[in-house]
Formats: C-alpha cells, structure tokens, sequence
C-alpha cells in the first residue's frame, strides 16, 4: 500500500441515482473532505485506478443497477492494487459499458507485453488461442478462429471473420470485431461485445452484451448505423441466448444464423 499527494484517472462507479454509498454526486462537480480522514477502503473518494484492472468496476458496482463516470482522485491518495482513494474527487463524463470494456482490453494488452505467462496470441487461418490466467489475454485474428478465456478480470478478443470469442471469467470480456461472428460470456459481471457486420453476442444472467448494427456494404465498408447493449435481466433479454441488432434493437437470433 501507498500513499501519495497527486491527480490520478480513474473509473467510478455509482447507483442509478448517481449516489455512492449514500452520497449524492453530480456531473462536473468536485468534491473535497479532510485530508487526514483517508483511508483505503473505508473512508475518502473511492474509485478504480485507470491504470490497472478497469473491469473489476463491475466488482463493486454490476453492470445491471449500476452508472460509471470518468473522474480523477486528487489530494491525499492511497492505493491498494486497483482501487485508489482520495480526499479530492472531480466527476468527469458519464461513461457506457463499451468504453469500460475498451479501456481494459487495451489494459490488458499493454499488461502483457513483459509477461508471457499470461498471454496467448494467433494470427493463422482457422486457428485457436485459449487462457486460463487471472487478468490475462486470449486474442486471435485469424478467420474462422476461435479465442477464449477461463480467467478473472481476462479478456477474449478475436478480429477474424466467422470467428468467436468467449470468455468464463467474472468481471471480464470477450470482444468480436470479424464480420458475421460471436461473442459470448457466462462469468459474473462479464460483457460480450461483438461489432462486425452480421454478428451477435450472449450473455449469462447479470452480464451485459453490446452489438453493432451495421448496413450493407457500400464499397468501402459495412456503415455502422447503431450500437445496442442492454443488461441480461431475464425478461427484456433473455440468458444465454443469443442477439443481434436490427432497427434500432437487440432481437433474437438462432444459434446458426
């Protein structure tokens, strides 16, 4: 643990009124206490550090009841691995569950470049990557590929078209930017995300799926028209099955469409 005077980027996570833990926040305030009242997991600005595991957000604030700012902790900081308090917090812009998943697919990439015992990477044709690391990283960018991921906090990302990415892990993502391909998860707290033309995604009860609409191709490429996400809840959308979007909407989809 560490204590420390500056500014740090962070993610925060708040209730659906925008409060935490009983107090009220509000978009482009910043709010200061007692420089000596800090402490790390109990008293202060919480938030999670931008600089390590952005997904476990979804540890303390479900992707299901929850809202999510950029902020940055400021005065007396102190830090327990990826949470960091402080005694200065700024609410910065409401983020979306994309954005969160975007940060920590980049965090986990950038993770690994020294650590080769929590990676696996495919670039061939009709190819497989697989890890069962906590916070680790399964990518593949070959067509027809599959990439998936056991791990906490992971990610499973895949570029090929017909190809899928999975992931098992709690608070972590599988993402999909091939065309007419998947992206599912079934860990707590996960988000599956899939953004190429045709494609769809599905998620476990609790977790969050995010898909593309995209038009016809053009020439040049398949034009986005909508991004669509929603929270699995059982009722509005249904667990492990899978969505695509069209008009504006997430609809169902059969397995092999």
């Amino acid at each position: 643990m560490e204590e420390k005077k500056t500014t740090i980027k962070a993610y925060k996570g708040f209730d659906k009124d925008l409060k935490c833990r009983d107090f009220q926040y509000e978009i482009g305030k910043t709010y200061t206490m007692d420089e000596n009242e800090v402490s790390i997991c109990n008293k202060g600005f919480h938030a999670i550090d931008a600089d390590e595991c952005p997904l476990s957000i979804f540890s303390y604030y479900p992707p299901a009841s929850s809202r999510y700012c950029e902020v940055e902790i400021g005065g007396r900081t102190d830090k327990s691995e990826e949470k960091i308090v402080g005694s200065e917090i700024s609410v910065g812009a409401e983020i979306g569950i994309p954005v969160i998943v975007k940060a920590h697919t980049d965090w986990v990439k950038q993770h690994l470049i020294d650590d080769n015992e929590h990676k696996s990477f495919n670039t061939g044709y009709c190819s497989s990557a697989s890890n069962t690391g906590y916070c680790s990283s399964a990518s593949n960018t070959g067509n027809y590929s599959s990439a998936s991921n056991t791990g906490y906090c992971s990610s499973a990302s895949n570029t090929g078209n017909y190809s899928s990415a999975s992931n098992m892990g709690y608070c972590s993502s599988a993402s999909n930017t091939g065309n007419y391909s998947s992206a599912k998860v079934s860990g707590k707290d996960s988000v599956a995300i899939a953004t190429g033309y045709r494609s769809k995604a599905k998620g476990a009860m609790g977790c969050a799926i995010v898909v593309a609409e995209r038009g016809e191709w053009n020439g040049e490429t398949y034009p986005l028209i909508n991004i669509c996400s929603a929270i699995v809840d059982g009722e509005k959308i249904k667990p492990d099955t899978w969505y695509t979007a069209k008009n504006g909407q997430l609809v169902e989809v059969e397995s092999n469409n």
